[in-house]
């Protein structure tokens, strides 16, 4: 195995990651901007406040955007299993 296969490889794995943490981790962030705004407004500063909502959003994310996620990782898993005979020949 060449370095530039090793970092092709780095880089994809990089790629995948990214996409997959992608949509729960902006779900949460608007999530928390938006209850951060309302207890801002409302001046209620209550620490536990914020976490049930940000996890019923990220429990809807998953659910929306889930099939695409293991898709991305099944293809993913797949090519690389695929690529195998070529990486150590």
């Amino acid at each position: 195995m060449t370095p530039e296969t090793v970092m092709t490889l780095g880089q994809q794995a990089l790629t995948v990651t990214t996409l997959l943490a992608a949509p729960l981790l902006l779900s949460a962030l608007v999530a928390g901007v938006v209850i951060g705004m309302l207890q801002a407004a409302t001046q209620i500063n209550e620490m536990t406040l914020s976490f049930v909502p940000k996890l019923l959003v990220i429990v809807a994310a998953l659910f929306v955007a889930g099939h695409w996620m293991l898709g991305l990782l099944t293809d993913y898993t797949r090519d690389l299993f695929m690529r195998i005979p070529e990486l150590i020949g």
